[in-house]
C-alpha cells in the first residue's frame, strides 16, 4: 500500500537524539500505513544505523535507513526525497520529539485543494537550570518566530519565512517539481526557506502554521552557538544569492552580491566591529542569568528589550559571515 506521508530525516553522529525522535514517530495516532520514515546518513555512521533500528522496533509502518556521501543534510534530504513515495513529504530534524499527533495535523493541513506548506510547532523546551538567555530564545524572535505566530487565524499565510525544515510538510509532486532543496557541501541555513519561496512561484503554496502539529526541539543553544550561527547564514547566504538571486533579493531587501553592497558590508563591520565587541561579553553572560531573573507583569516587554538590544551584534557576525563568503569567492 502507498503511504500518504513520507517523512524525511537527515542526521550525522547523533543516535541518541534520532532515536528519541523515532521513538516519537513510531507511537504515532496515524494508522501505520499511513506514514514512511525515511532515515538518511550524511556519511557512513553506524552507531546511528543501529539506533535507528532499536527505536523502531516493532512499530509497523516502514522505516529505511538510507546511507549517503558526506555532503550535508540538504544533499541527504535530496536523496531521501527520490526514495520516498508518499503524496506528502513530511520534513524532520532528528533533534525534534514528535507528539503522537504529528502526522494526522500535517495530514489534514493537506486537505484543500490548493498546494500547501504546513509549518508545525517545534519550540524550545523548559530545561533544567533554565537561564535567561534559554527564555529569550524560546520567548521571543531570536532564532524562530513562533512568538509571532501564536494566536494566529489558521488561514493565514505566513509567508515563506516560516517555513523550517525542522518541522514543515509539502506536496511531493511539487516539491521535485521544484527542483528539490538547494544544496551546497556543508552549508547551514536558508534551504527551508528557499524551497517554500519556489514552491511559492510556481504553486502559489501559502505557509499554514499549525500549533498541534508538535514536535519539540530537543537543542538547547547557547550564546555563542548563535553567534556562530549568523556567521554561517552570512556565508550562505552568498551561497544562495548566487543560486536564488530573486529569492534573496526579496529576503534581504537587495542584491547583496553586487560591488556596492560589499563594499557598503565591509564598511559597516569595520565600524562596528568596537559596538559588537563591547555588546558580545554581555550577551555570552546572558547563560548565567537565571531565568527567573525577570518575572512578573511586564516580563514579555523585558524579554522582547533584551532581545532587540543584541540586533546589532547578530546583524554584525551576519555580515561578517557575507564578507568571509565573498572573500573566498574574490
Amino acid at each position: 500500500m502507498t503511504p500518504e506521508i513520507s517523512v524525511i530525516i537527515p542526521t550525522r553522529g547523533r543516535p541518541a537524539k534520532l532515536a528519541a525522535c523515532l521513538a516519537g514517530l513510531a507511537g504515532q495516532t496515524a494508522a501505520a500505513e499511513r506514514y514512511e520514515v525515511l532515515v538518511g546518513l550524511d556519511g557512513p555512521d553506524a552507531e546511528s544505523e543501529r539506533a535507528a533500528r532499536a527505536a523502531w522496533g516493532g512499530c509497523g509502518a516502514r522505516m529505511h535507513v538510507e546511507t549517503c556521501p558526506r555532503r550535508g543534510y540538504n544533499e541527504t534530504r535530496n536523496r531521501l526525497i527520490d526514495l520516498a513515495r508518499g503524496r506528502l513529504m513530511l520534513s524532520l530534524n532528528d533533534d525534534v520529539r514528535p507528539g503522537p499527533r504529528l502526522l494526522e495535523v500535517h495530514a489534514a493541513g493537506h486537505a484543500a485543494a490548493q498546494p500547501a506548506i504546513i509549518t508545525g510547532y517545534s519550540p524550545f523546551p523548559q530545561w533544567p537550570g533554565d537561564s535567561l538567555f534559554d527564555l529569550v530564545l524560546r520567548e521571543t524572535s531570536m532564532v524562530f518566530f513562533y512568538d509571532q505566530m501564536a494566536g494566529g487565524p489558521p488561514d493565514k499565510d505566513w509567508g515563506f519565512r516560516h517555513c523550517w525544515g525542522m518541522n514543515f510538510s509539502a506536496p511531493l509532486g511539487p516539491v521535485r517539481e521544484v527542483g528539490k532543496f538547494l544544496s551546497f557541501p556543508l552549508q547551514y541555513g536558508y534551504d527551508d526557506i528557499e524551497i517554500a519561496w519556489r514552491l511559492r512561484e510556481r504553486y502559489g503554496c501559502p505557509v499554514l502554521f499549525r500549533p498541534d502539529g508538535f514536535a519539540g526541539h530537543d537543542h538547547r543553544y547557547g550564546p555563542r552557538e548563535v553567534i556562530d550561527r549568523e556567521v554561517r547564514l552570512g556565508r550562505s547566504a552568498w551561497a544562495f544569492a548566487g543560486r536564488n538571486a530573486a529569492f534573496c533579493r526579496e529576503v534581504f531587501g537587495r542584491d547583496i552580491r553586487a560591488p556596492q553592497e560589499v563594499a557598503y558590508t565591509r564598511e559597516f563591520v569595520i565600524r562596528e566591529r568596537r559596538a559588537a565587541e563591547r555588546l558580545e561579553p554581555t550577551f555570552l553572560a546572558l547563560a548565567d542569568v537565571p531565568a527567573g531573573a525577570i518575572d512578573g507583569p511586564h516580563a514579555a516587554t523585558l524579554l522582547r528589550s533584551v532581545y532587540q538590544q543584541f540586533g546589532l551584534l547578530k546583524r554584525w557576525n551576519w555580515c561578517r559571515g557575507l564578507l568571509e563568503a565573498a572573500d573566498q569567492a574574490a
